[in-house]
């Protein structure tokens, strides 16, 4: 599903998650039920978020490295240097 992306059949799989007898997933289909618009966007759709995520991802490790001993003016260079 998520390598050919059928947004289109996440109804299907979702109904078919329901009648089986797998409490877990029943939790997990009613987690995407909360936001549907945006998993079956997610699964059709062409972009992702995952420059932005790598980003982040290396902002947080330059924190993590600082200790929290560093303000936000050295973060911030450290950022723009690296």
């Amino acid at each position: 599903m998520l390598t050919d992306r059928p947004g289109q059949q996440l109804s299907v799989w979702l109904d078919a998650v329901r009648q089986d007898d797998l409490p877990s997933l029943h939790i997990l289909a009613a987690g995407i039920d909360r936001d549907i618009d945006a998993v079956t966007a997610g699964l059709t759709l062409p972009w992702n978020s995952g420059a932005v995520e790598g980003h982040v991802n290396r902002i947080k490790m330059l924190k993590r490295q600082m200790y929290g001993r560093a303000g936000f003016g050295l973060l911030r260079k450290r950022v723009l240097l690296a």
